[in-house]
Parts: structure tokens; sequence; C-alpha cells
């Protein structure tokens, strides 16, 4: 029997176990653009959303310094990853990229960077369809906020981006 996940669950990626589906498409079927929410999902008290210009120096040092202290690491603290902005900058910037998919939370009324997530856009082919997608990747949270549950609002919120721009 497949274990029971309040969140995953909810979300469009392949169950556990799932059927194959008979087809190569979406895993989520094109809906509407119209029925999707237009305003952000709600954060919790103190918290605010931000888009980031990676383009803008500010904007690119806030996600670096993000990501160098808070992203992958190993227990000890040791090892991580430490993107150059140069990196950063490559990976964000494809061809056709999004702003509005370069998306942070900070605290109200300051200007520090407490969480990011980001999403590109690709074109998949697989067989004779070609799909639009995005690759979500820098899903980043400070070490001192992840009781808050800010990851599932940044996935949803970032599914709610891309759908919002005809990407399923």
């Amino acid at each position: 029997m497949a274990e029971k996940h309040d969140f995953w669950d909810t979300q469009p990626v392949v169950k556990f176990l799932a059927k194959q589906p008979e087809k190569d498409c979406a895993i989520d079927k094109n809906e509407c653009t119209e029925k999707i929410q237009k305003e952000p999902f709600a954060l919790p008290a103190g918290f605010e959303w931000v888009t980031l210009d990676i383009t803008n120096d500010s904007d690119a040092e806030k996600i670096f310094k993000l990501l160098r202290e808070h992203y992958v690491e190993d227990e000890e603290g040791l090892m991580r990853f430490d993107y150059p902005v140069e990196l950063i900058r490559w990976v964000l910037q494809v061809p056709g990229y999004i702003q509005d998919w370069h998306v942070g939370v900070k605290a109200t009324g300051k200007d520090g960077l407490l969480a990011f997530i980001s999403g590109t856009p690709r074109k998949v082919q697989c067989n004779e369809n070609v799909l639009r997608v995005s690759v979500v990747n820098f899903l980043c949270v400070h070490k001192k906020l992840r009781s808050k549950k800010l990851a599932p609002i940044l996935i949803k919120e970032i599914t709610r981006r891309c759908n919002l721009h005809n990407v399923w």
C-alpha cells in the first residue's frame, strides 16, 4: 500500500506506484490559465514575497548569500555548495527566462532574503510531443525558519507562477 503524503499528493508530480500514463503528456493536464489564482499564496505573518532580478547586483548577491549559508550542506556544516554569482546567473538566465520565476521571501520591512526558489523554462521532447516545462531549482529556506513550513508554500507559489505562463 502506498504511503499517504499530505503535501505531495496535491502536487503535479508522478505519484508513487501510480499507473503509467497511456501516452506521453504533462503530469498535470493543461488547465485554463484564467482559473489560476492571480494573487500569491499567503505567507505567515511578518513575511512577504519578493521577485528578484538576477541582473541586479544587489539581488544576485542576496541569492548568493542565502544559498552559500543555507543551501545543501553536510550534517557537520563542513561541506556545502558555494555557487559563485556568475554560476547562479548562468543557471537562472537561460534563453527566455522569466524573472517572475525568481521567487524570494523576506521579512516585512527588511531587505535580507530568507527563502528562495526558482524556475527556468525548458522545452522537452517526449517522442513526438514537445512539452513546455519548468525546471525548479534552488529551493532554500534559512535554517532558523525551517519550522515555519515555508518550503511547501514556495513550491505552491512557483507552480502557480509557472501555470500563469501556461506551463504545467
